[in-house]
């Protein structure tokens, strides 16, 4: 029985009924405002970890993830930049997916972007004004969350307690400090699209729920995202939902948060780690294992000293696979393995049953027993497949800098330069990349060392 916490129960819950052979996740996806940090890579490979764990035990997946296109940072950035909300949502948009390709997190089935739904939100936002759920005022159109039968039933908070500018919009013009924007009037001069109740941009919360049902349908098996997003994004979706009288999601889960120094990472409070550069400095493979060896809804401290402990980590993998060839699996480990993701996505467990495996296989190495070690690689190998972590699944990103110091150097030995080319080697080797000189020419792989 495959089981995971349930934000909306506020306990572990079955996720898959008996006889289901298809699973609906949306996970709400980047604006793409700026480069991903660490935080957004650890939703991104926890929710990668979900669907691949559900896939391998035999069901259908389906991943949707919207974009956010287009949204006040966006223009701000644009403004700052000289140039166009597209040409800035393009650009980050590609670092985003480059990111996540380096990281092994699979592309989602769906991609919907807010600027192609725009007409989907406006019938959605028109409905609930049709319905007296939503009212017009001079900025926008905003839900009564007075309307909404149980408002308050993902956050848990008693919401008589929370002040006015505590996550919740000062706006006098509102009906209820809690009403929040369905569609955001702009300037004639702004980019905008036309509605009926005037020009303007849709509001956040309402491209969700818009794409999530339309493209998955009224009723999808789980809702996804990072703690941050419980309130008010998350909750603010379901308020819709539920005026729209759309059933939603029926579970809902949520990834802990980064942290630096034991605060939380964020982009407001100026502490965020930039995730292609960490990345570039420790390989996508070593920042997925840092990521998927916590337990998914506990913090995570993220810091050099853990992501070169995660690098030393992985070695310690990757050179138990290379002493042998891969034998018969151990079934019984295989099963607790999966049976620890099972229990609500128990990756510490998992990880643990792994680096048995290692160490009993280097055991069973250093004392001849090749036969059995070669079952404990078999072992392994399934078992780093089953979450994303082959080393067949580590693309490489390397720095514009290495890139030409690789191309100074075949032309340094084109030209029998050998002192400049050995000098060349060892910028390259010091950036952590090993050198493969093949037939087909210079080829590099990330340094274990």
């Amino acid at each position: 029985m495959t089981t995971l916490f349930d934000t909306m129960t506020g306990s572990v819950t079955q996720l898959i009924n008996p006889g289901q052979e298809a699973f609906s996740l949306y996970v709400c996806g980047p604006t793409v405002q700026d480069r991903p940090h660490l935080g957004h890579g650890r939703v991104m490979a926890t929710y990668d970890l979900l669907r691949r764990h559900l896939r391998n035990k035999g069901l259908a997946v389906t991943l949707v993830m919207n974009v956010t296109d287009i949204d006040d940072k966006i223009l701000t950035k644009a403004s700052q930049e000289s140039t166009s909300y597209q040409a800035v949502a393009q650009r980050y948009e590609a670092i985003w997916w480059e990111t996540m390709d380096l990281l092994g997190i699979e592309r989602p089935d769906a991609t919907p972007h807010a600027t192609e739904w725009v007409p989907n939100m406006i019938a959605k936002i028109q409905a609930m004004l049709d319905s007296d759920a939503a009212y017009v005022i001079d900025d926008g159109v905003y839900l009564r969350v007075s309307r909404v039968p149980h408002y308050g039933l993902l956050t848990k908070q008693d919401f008589d307690q929370l002040q006015p500018g505590n996550r919740v919009e000062v706006n006098p013009l509102k009906e209820s400090p809690f009403d929040f924007v369905l569609w955001k009037r702009a300037e004639s001069t702004e980019p905008g699209f036309d509605a009926p109740w005037g020009y303007g941009r849709p509001g956040w919360h309402t491209e969700c729920v818009t794409m999530s049902t339309e493209i998955l349908g009224s009723s999808f098996d789980l809702h996804g995202g990072g703690m941050d997003l419980i309130f008010p994004h998350h909750e603010n979706e379901l308020a819709q939902a539920q005026v729209l009288g759309v059933p939603f999601a029926r579970h809902w889960a949520h990834v802990g948060f980064v942290e630096m120094g034991g605060e939380k990472m964020s982009k407001s409070l100026g502490n965020t780690l930039d995730l292609t550069d960490a990345v570039t400095r420790f390989g996508g493979r070593a920042i997925r294992l840092a990521y998927l060896r916590a337990y998914y809804r506990s913090p995570l401290e993220m810091s050099d000293a853990t992501l070169n402990d995660a690098r030393s980590s992985l070695n310690r993998i990757d050179n138990f696979l290379d002493r042998g060839d891969a034998g018969d699996l151990d079934d019984e480990a295989i099963s607790a393995f999966i049976s620890a993701l099972d229990n609500d996505l128990d990756t510490p467990t998992a990880f643990s049953l792994l680096f048995d495996q290692v160490r009993a296989g280097n055991t069973l190495f250093d004392r001849q027993q090749v036969g059995a070690a070669t079952a404990k690689i078999a072992t392994v190998r399934a078992m780093l497949e089953w979450i994303g972590l082959a080393p067949s699944q580590e693309a490489l990103m390397v720095p514009a800098e290495i890139s030409q110091a690789v191309e100074e150097r075949d032309r340094a030995k084109r030209d029998r330069d050998y002192a400049t080319a050995d000098a060349l080697r060892a910028v390259i080797e010091a950036a952590g990349f090993v050198i493969l000189d093949t037939k087909d020419g210079t080829q590099l792989r990330k340094s274990r060392a």
